[in-house]
Parts: C-alpha cells; structure tokens; sequence
C-alpha cells in the first residue's frame, strides 16, 4: 500500500470537500502517514491520525448540527447590543467550547486524549499566538509555555487552530514569564487564535531542508479553493469587515509559497461559493461539498504519472 503525508487547509465548514478528497484518497489504497492541518483541516487531520475512515467521517458530518456550535447564552443573545458586547468581553461571537466537547468526545471514541497516544510525530496542527505574534507547531511549541508537549490534549490543540477571530473566542495560555506593557505590568496569558492567521496551508511542514519530502514520503496537499474568492463581499460593521479580511488573508498569504514548489503536489478542491462561516448549510450543499472533494482527490490520483505512485 502506497502511504503519503498529507497537509489539510483550513477553511471552517467548507472543510467537509475534504473527506469526499480523503474517500477518493483511500479507493487508490494510499493510506496517510503523517498528518497536519490548520483549523477544519486540523479536525480532519486529527481524526484521521486518530484512526477514522472517511465513511466514519462522513457519518459524523451527517450526525452534526454545526448550527449548534453558535451559541450564546444570558445577555449575549440579545440582537444588536448582544454579540458586541460578547465581542468586547470575550473577543468572540462564541465560546468554542460545544465545538471542544465535540472534537474531544470524537477523539475519546477512539481513545485519543492526548499527543502521547499517538505515533511519535504522527500529527501537527497549527496555530497563531497574537500576544507573542508568532505560529505555533502543536504539539512541540507549547514547550515555549513550559507544558509538556505529549500530554497536551490533542482536543485543545485543535481548538486552538479553529479560533477564527472574532467569531469564536481566542484560547488563553498562562505564560511562563510575563511580557512586559507600556505601562511597566507584565502580560501573563498568551492569546492563541487561527492557525490561518499565519499559515493556513502548511505544506512546509513536511519538506526537508533541500524542499524535498521529509522521511521519504510523498506529501500531499489538499487545499479549498472557491469561486466566491473574487466576488465582492458585504460589509455591515466592525464584524463583517473583519471576517472579510481575515477570509481574504486566508485565500491569499500562502499562494507565493503554492505557486513556486506545490502545484504539482497540490489536490484543489472547489468549494461552490460556500463561506467559512456558513455553519447552516443544508444538507444538499454538504452532499455537493463532499461530491467536490471526492472528484477533485480522484482527479488528481487517476492522473496519468501521478507523482504518488513514482515513489
């Protein structure tokens, strides 16, 4: 069996192409080696590394209100002053915290807690500390916080990843050492928000010094791409124009890098004009989502010289 390492962009709900890619992927009898992935792409990530199928994926995409994920409790829900505030308070429309539980409860069922109950380098997820202004690589930067790398809970790491700003809470980590304000204080917490922040789709992250593969296998990125990439977006307030630039920055930071080294090693999944934050997408658009990913991955392996069987 051909085995790859595999990089999955993130992209919030248009994330679900990538298990149609992932069933494609697995009819060629190509099985994944290492995984990494930033936000949706962690999620998929994480549960492949965790020992799911992508039929067993499908299955929890069908089973999930992602509705659901878009709570607000007391105060908050008020129209208008509501989600302000919450945004004032919190730094999120919404805590995260029903999209932790569900990424944790997944992960249990296949007895996933934490790094150390995975193969040794099996999966990277990643993130982007805004207090400190740097990417992080989870599990082994989370050394930089004087935690232990094995026993971070691979839930927190990917909900971490998923922290889009603005719409959910950014997860905090106590600092070993303070760094120092204007004002003399010394700022303990780190704020961690979208690994798309700083790189959305982490290719790098599986290439050797010399940009070749690293330990001998072909990787392979599975990254969304969408007509609604030039359309204009509507902007109403401080929220609507954050998120038009943060799915700008999205689509745009690492082309420089895909253009140069990763065509050719690139499975590009249209996502039907589906936004990041569409979490009420009918089934229909999910089925064709899914449909999307599964033609695009089997386009690319049934290719004619397809680089992944050259190995």
């Amino acid at each position: 069996m051909t085995s790859i390492n595999a990089v999955f962009e993130g992209g919030g709900v248009k994330g679900i192409s990538l298990v149609g890619a992932v069933k494609a992927t697995e009819e060629r009898g190509i099985a994944f080696n290492r995984l990494a992935g930033t936000s949706s792409g962690a999620i998929i990530a994480s549960l492949l590394a965790a020992g799911y199928n992508a039929d067993q994926l499908r299955h929890v995409i069908e089973a999930t209100p992602f509705e659901s994920f878009l709570k607000r409790g007391g105060l908050y829900k008020l129209k208008i002053v509501g989600p302000a505030a919450r945004i004032f308070i919190k730094g999120g429309l919404y805590s995260g915290e029903a999209l932790l539980y569900w990424i944790t409860k997944l992960l249990e069922e296949k007895g996933i807690l934490t790094f150390n109950d995975l193969p040794h380098n099996k999966l990277k997820i990643v993130a982007s500390d805004i207090t400190n202004g740097r990417l992080l690589v989870l599990p082994d930067d989370i050394r930089q916080y004087g935690l232990d790398p094995g026993r971070m809970p691979v839930a927190a790491a990917v909900r971490m990843s998923l922290s889009i700003p603005y719409f959910f809470d950014p997860v905090r980590i106590r600092m070993t050492r303070g760094v120092r304000q204007p004002d003399g204080r010394r700022r303990m917490w780190a704020y961690v928000v979208d690994g798309g922040l700083l790189s959305n789709f982490p290719m790098w992250l599986f290439d050797s010094p010399n940009k070749e593969e690293a330990d001998g296998f072909s990787a392979v990125g599975y990254q969304l791409v969408g007509k609604n990439e030039t359309e204009p977006r509507q902007i109403r307030g401080p929220v609507s124009m954050f998120q038009a630039m943060f799915e700008t920055m999205l689509q745009a930071h690492d082309e420089r890098y895909i253009e140069k080294h990763n065509r050719e090693r690139t499975i590009k999944i249209p996502t039907l004009g589906v936004r990041t934050t569409d979490f009420s997408l009918s089934k229909a658009e999910s089925d064709a989502l899914y449909e999307s990913g599964y033609k695009a991955a089997k386009a690319y392996f049934d290719k004619p010289g397809c680089r992944v069987f050259q190995k």
